[in-house]
């Protein structure tokens, strides 16, 4: 059908998969959804994952060209963003 378009994670037409999950995950995803959202809730955990999966890379990217980011600023920030302490000790 649409085997030869490139769509972006969430767009284009729906596909009927097989996916095997372990009991104590489907189950969670049922207690959360019902029986009735799981496919919903699978498509939207895909599309965080790729998220995560193309953040991963453009980080990876970025390493090579720039070198790690330095912890310590790295922690500050966090603390900043977070309202928490930084690794010195001093409040945000």
């Amino acid at each position: 059908m649409a085997d030869d378009v490139d769509f972006l994670p969430g767009d284009g037409p729906t596909s009927g998969i097989s996916v095997t999950l372990t009991a104590g995950t489907l189950q969670a995803i049922r207690e959360r959804v019902g029986k009735r959202g799981l496919s919903a809730y699978l498509e939207k955990a895909a599309q965080r994952q790729i998220e995560r999966d193309n953040l991963d890379e453009l980080i990876a990217d970025f390493d090579k060209v720039h070198g790690p980011a330095d912890p310590e600023a790295v922690a500050a920030k966090r603390a900043r963003l977070t309202g928490g302490v930084s690794a010195g000790g001093a409040a945000a």
